[in-house]
């Protein structure tokens, strides 16, 4: 179908970059802050898009941008010239964990080198990287490309090589297979003539992406009748009643209801008849489905959505545009609030504020949106909501603690059908059960906080605060996971569950020979009883797991989702400084009101309960991990088998 003559086979998406830091622009591409978050959701996303056809691709997916990469444009340094210095305990940590899963879970099709340098050479120029890493540890099986003219920038920009032929020759024999754009067409052949280059170089990056192309079908005949169920696809298939469903269904599950004073929601059908409905994202179409986007099949606006609830709204923007640069609309806006039996503020952020190549310089709501709020919330005959629009979030701690704002959802960029979905929440069709997948930061976190600064853990002498909640301990807005529901979930582990499960680790058969106590495992301090580590790879890691069941009841009188947050704090080692907490396990399950559902919590021991050390090693910590699920608290002990 070639997507009916629009658009290609190959699709570089997802992007599974880390949202590091809360202004990155690019932040509302990405799944969050957390790296299992990010690396489930690679694999799922490309195993969506790619089919389950065996070695047969529907569309080739692409991971992109590799790595360290999440920073635009800020405060004069853009992604053309940046050099992300990571130490080898974050790349292995944090940056590296989903584009791994990506390639060995997900089966991608493709990894895209972004256009900044990692530790002084640009990814698409670093064979560590590239073929030594995503190709050879991992077994990517398919094609490595440049982002955009990322040969040309590395070249041009950067000035890494003193040639144009250098940085071609450097690409390839690095591992890139292909380059977006014309450089490596242009340069390629004169490298090879230079001798700095081998048309066997050349070969092999032909073979992974024409080998994906076969893969797509690309040499097949497609004539009429051809037995692959994919070249039977068409434009019938696009924007089918059961597609425009699942965009409805993605953008209510998406939807974290963050505050619910009172309770203020849901809204009822017959005491709040009529609906003051403001903001400058009240009638949006475009800002909801954010960057990056196909052309959506039709939109409702939240205004359109309330609409089918309300007897009657009365609309007003407040705001010419999210920039909301005066007061003029203020006016009629607080007037409509004084009429309504209930008023719904659609606030937040657009293109404008947040994009590729335009980091945010703060998180308050811009102009001034925060005083019309304000305003609003003190005028209104009602209940106020307030409902956000943005990728990143939000420091609205002033409506978190205004009394008169009863609720705030945050709806990200909700897709076509974004106002049916929060209309649906608002006024309790749905119950809200999403939950947050980055921590929501004040604005004094961001005090003298660079963007460029890559270290993920704080460092209290030098004032840094550390990034994600995995490293960060101070005040939060709201804190990652946060999400509330209009029932109420509680969970409990059985009580034939020991209060400790012990786990043995045995020694992979290659190491039997070595010593237990000087090679196998490192003492992380000598002179105290944390114990010692295991390393990864010196242990019988398959099938190597822990398995937990935890019962979910709703003692509500709603049926709702409850999504299951499994955390682990290892045991604290001297030196390593491992994460507070690290999220290691998440299920979500649906139970009807004043039921009760058991849920199998399986952890995998060497993939979620190992820190990574200084060197960047990957380590199993001996002794007892403290799992946290809600206000439970559950332990595994680990110890080394006995040789």
């Amino acid at each position: 179908m070639y997507n009916g003559g629009v658009a290609g086979l190959t699709f570089w998406s997802p992007n599974v970059n880390i949202l590091r830091d809360p202004r990155w622009g690019r932040g509302q591409e990405t799944p969050g802050e957390d790296p299992l978050v990010v690396g489930r959701y690679a694999a799922s996303y490309v195993r969506g898009l790619q089919g389950n056809d065996g070695n047969r691709l529907k569309v080739a997916a692409c991971c992109k941008h590799f790595t360290a990469y999440d920073l635009d444009n800020w405060n004069g340094v853009d992604r053309f010239h940046f050099n992300a210095r990571v130490s080898k305990q974050d790349m292995e940590e944090t940056f590296d964990v989903p584009f791994k899963m990506c390639v060995k879970e997900g089966k991608v099709a493709s990894v895209m080198c972004s256009y900044n340098q990692v530790n002084g050479v640009p990814t698409c120029a670093d064979p560590n990287l590239l073929k030594k890493t995503v190709r050879a540890q991992w077994r990517l099986d398919g094609y490595i490309v440049s982002d955009c003219d990322s040969v040309g920038v590395f070249y041009d920009s950067q000035h890494y090589t003193s040639t144009p032929e250098e940085a071609a020759a450097d690409a390839i024999k690095a591992g890139l297979d292909l380059d977006c754009g014309p450089f490596l067409g242009v340069h390629s052949e004169e490298a090879v003539k230079k001798g700095l280059l081998k048309e066997v170089d050349i070969n092999n990056a032909l073979v992974n992406t024409v080998t994906v192309q076969m893969r797509l079908g690309m040499f097949d005949d497609n004539a009429a009748g051809s037995s692959s169920s994919y070249a039977r696809l068409g434009p019938k298939d696009v924007c089918s009643p059961a597609h425009q469903d699942l965009a409805l269904e993605a953008a209510t599950q998406g939807i974290v209801l963050l505050k619910n004073h009172g309770p203020s929601l849901p809204l009822s059908t017959r005491r709040h008849r009529t609906l003051a409905v403001i903001g400058p994202n009240s009638d949006a179409t475009l800002t909801m489905i954010g960057n990056y986007a196909g052309v959506a099949c039709g939109y409702t606006t939240p205004l359109q959505g309330l609409g089918k609830y309300a007897s009657s709204t009365l609309h007003q923007p407040g705001c010419a545009d999210v920039a909301c640069a005066n007061d003029t609309l203020f006016g009629a806006a607080i007037d409509a609030a004084r009429q309504a039996d209930a008023t719904v503020l659609v606030m937040g952020l657009d293109q404008s504020i947040e994009a590729e190549f335009r980091d945010r310089v703060g998180l308050l709501l811009p102009g001034r949106q925060q005083d019309l709020v304000s305003k609003v919330a003190a005028a209104s005959k009602g209940p106020t909501v307030l409902v956000l629009m943005s990728g990143g979030p939000i420091d609205v701690s002033f409506a978190n603690n205004d009394p008169r704002i009863g609720g705030i959802l945050w709806a990200g960029y909700p897709g076509q059908a974004g106002g049916t979905a929060i209309a649906r929440v608002l006024f309790g069709t749905t119950n809200p059960g999403g939950k947050l997948p980055m921590t929501w930061y004040p604005q004094e976190y961001l005090r003298n906080l660079a963007m460029t600064a890559m270290e993920m853990r704080s460092s209290p002498s030098k004032g840094y605060p550390g990034r994600t909640y995995r490293f960060y301990k101070g005040p939060v807005v709201y804190p990652f996971g946060h999400g509330l529901s209009y029932t109420k979930f509680v969970q409990t582990i059985p009580n034939n569950v020991p209060t400790v499960t012990v786990v043995s680790i045995a020694l992979d058969g290659r190491h039997h020979t070595t010593s237990l106590n000087k090679t196998t495992t490192t003492t992380i301090n000598d002179s105290s009883s944390y114990g010692k580590a295991i390393r990864v790879t010196h242990a019988k890691c398959s099938k190597l797991s822990v398995g937990l069941d935890v019962d979910v009841r709703n003692v509500g009188n709603r049926d709702g989702s409850h999504t299951l947050l499994v955390l682990s704090s290892p045991p604290r080692q001297g030196g390593w400084a491992p994460p507070h907490k690290q999220l290691v396990a998440f299920e979500k399950v649906y139970v009807p009101a004043n039921t009760q559902r058991r849920v199998r919590i399986n952890i995998h021991v060497c993939k979620h309960l190992s820190v990574v050390d200084g060197s960047g090693i990957r380590r199993i910590p001996m002794g007892r991990h403290k799992l946290h699920i809600g206000d439970l608290m559950h332990s595994v002990s680990l110890q080394p088998a006995t040789l």
